[in-house]
């Protein structure tokens, strides 16, 4: 159960940096409530994702799964940039994620 408390983490993670973008530095309240809730919800899922899982394993995954998900969407939905260099990046925090997943003792 605390890998799929993790990917919520995640999920939450993502939901809430890309929410960002709709805030207006936080000056439109409907969008501010929803990025606030979805960081709170981010915190309780990898708080309850830590009980089991090493913190060494849960906090790197889950800002990585943030990374990824992040850089996805900015780039599929947000017309941002995607060069070679930026995809291998990501890559490579996807390999670096799996191989603490593999490794987890």
């Amino acid at each position: 159960m605390a890998w799929g408390w993790l990917l919520l983490a995640a999920v939450c993670e993502v939901a809430w940096a890309v929410g960002l973008k709709w805030t207006d530095g936080f000056s439109k309240a409907g969008p501010t409530v929803c990025v606030v809730a979805a960081m709170v919800a981010s915190m309780l899922f990898l708080g309850l994702a830590a009980k089991t899982l090493p913190l060494s394993v849960a906090y790197p995954i889950w800002t990585g799964v943030g990374v990824l998900g992040v850089s996805l969407f900015g780039m599929l939905l947000l017309q941002e940039p995607a060069s070679v260099g930026k995809v291998l990046c990501i890559l490579l925090i996807c390999a670096g994620a799996a191989g603490l997943k593999l490794l987890e003792t």
